[in-house]
């Protein structure tokens, strides 16, 4: 996506979108790669590479010890064509990372100027960090949100500096590597990621962002993103991701753990545009103090498959959860997606509203898994999901899960399937749309309720999106 500037009226608008800007088949020979698989070796090799200290060189094994025990879910989409033994765990360009745009290698700086991230953009963000493969190039916060006390850095050299003891208080303990077999495998192999930690009180009133580019033919990515906001503070942490079409399976596994204080917010925004080779499964997940709130801001888009279902688990009194997520399965897609809350803490509340549209083929599935402990006394959860199916081809379907162990909880569920209104498709066109062009209006306007809740720069991107899924232009 290019953002320019119009000198005349100062708007801020996006290019028309061709297939080539996503396609970038360049395999890069000046990169190191370790060979395909999963063994001991590797592992060890990973953790030499990462410079790890003791404890986290023994976490790596133990992931891996259990990840050879543990099976392959027996439920949701099969994973067939993904093997592991033909999957590169880790994938670095032969530069170091920058903490400025103009040392980035020219190469890699093209691609993301192309995929989002033009100095434009960049202004109206409070940091950013790109990574390429299994590295972060570049990662950068403003002079002025550092001076508040922001700590916005890769995870590595936090690792390695003075919040290790942090790090080693908070890694991979809400998403333990026994939680299933792909969070034993990021445990074993994870490499680059971010690290946030927002002080007490502290307000960041413009965006970070993450974004993350897997160019690497058959090849895995685990990134692991830690974020932790403390009480009274507030942050929108946006996230995107992206990656070339091969003719071999892609892996993404990273790993995402949000703190969030007592009366502190966090939203956590993803658009996610793999191309369809690629399976998805990332894990999320979110534990919130006493009056502390997490908003989920979700679209998926592209991939072969995706299982992905951020989990919030609302531990204090009066916390809350909201999540809006929009997903689009084209051809030869199986997008396997919904959220998952606990209810702990009296007072807490959820909401989960949810879309996704499906064509060529393409199946959506949205599945919700929502538990009301004992303790969690006058809770209140709602869940709601829409389908739009536009051909007889394709497939939706919903699985909502309840524990409700609390005599006085509000718990509510509704689901709804529909098809685009001919009458609505001749209207437009009556007023001078392309059938094309009016279709792919419908659809935008039944995902406003995920666009309305981004930035104007990602609402615009994630239209275009789905204008060019209803092409059928993508991966």
């Amino acid at each position: 996506m290019t953002i320019m500037k119009d000198k005349n009226e100062n708007k801020t608008y996006v290019e028309d979108i061709d297939r080539s800007m996503y396609d970038f088949r360049n395999e890069d020979a000046d990169a190191f790669r370790l060979e395909d698989g999963l063994t001991e070796e590797i592992v060890l090799k990973i953790s030499e590479e990462k410079n790890d200290p003791e404890w986290m060189r023994q976490l790596r094994l133990k992931s891996l010890e259990l990840y050879n025990k543990i099976e392959v879910p027996d439920w949701g989409p099969a994973l067939d064509g993904l093997d592991i033994d033909h999957i590169a765990t880790y994938v670095r360009k032969n530069t170091k990372m920058a903490d400025n745009w103009d040392e980035v290698p020219e190469e890699i700086k093209d691609t993301f100027e192309k995929l989002g991230i033009p100095q434009a953009e960049r202004k109206s963000l409070a940091g950013v960090g790109a990574q390429y493969d299994s590295e972060l190039v570049y990662h950068n916060v403003r002079e002025d949100v550092a001076k508040r006390g922001v700590v916005y850095t890769d995870i590595e050299s936090a690792l390695r500096g003075e919040y290790a003891d942090l790090i080693k208080e908070k890694f991979m303990h809400l998403i333990p590597p026994n939680d299933h077999k792909f969070a034993a495998l990021h445990g074993a192999v994870w490499s680059g990621g971010s690290f946030v930690y927002v002080p007490k009180g502290v307000k960041v009133d413009i965006p970070l962002q993450s974004y993350f580019r897997l160019n690497a033919k058959g090849a895995g990515q685990f990134e692991h993103t830690l974020i932790i906001v403390e009480e009274d503070a507030d942050l929108h942490f946006i996230e995107g991701c992206s990656a070339p079409k091969y003719n071999v399976a892609n892996l993404h596994a990273g790993c995402v753990e949000l703190y969030v204080g007592r009366n502190a917010r966090l939203r956590y925004s993803t658009i996610e545009n793999w191309s369809k080779n690629m399976y998805n499964l990332n894990s999320k997940r979110a534990i919130i103090e006493e009056g502390g709130r997490i908003e989920w801001v979700s679209g998926s888009f592209g991939s072969h498959i995706s299982c992905l279902y951020p989990m919030s688990i609302l531990k204090g009194d009066r916390s809350t959860m909201e999540f809006t997520g929009i997903s689009f399965a084209n051809d030869d897609q199986n997008l396997d997606t919904g959220a998952k809350v606990v209810h702990i803490g009296e007072d807490t509340s959820s909401y989960i509203n949810t879309k996704s549209i499906s064509k060529g083929g393409g199946v959506c599935t949205f599945r919700s898994s929502l538990s009301i402990e004992k303790s969690a006394k006058r809770s209140k959860a709602a869940v709601s999901c829409e389908s739009l199916m536009l051909d007889s081809e394709s497939r939706s379907d919903t699985i909502p899960a309840m524990d409700i162990r609390c005599a006085d909880a509000d718990v509510g569920h509704e689901a709804q399937i529909g098809r685009i209104s001919d009458d609505a498709v001749l209207y437009l066109m009556s007023r001078g749309m392309s059938e094309e062009d009016a279709r792919a209006l419908i659809v935008s306007g039944f995902a406003d309720n995920v666009s309305k809740e981004l930035p104007l720069e990602y609402a615009i991107e994630m239209n275009n999106l789905i204008r060019l899924e209803m092409k059928g232009s993508i991966g």
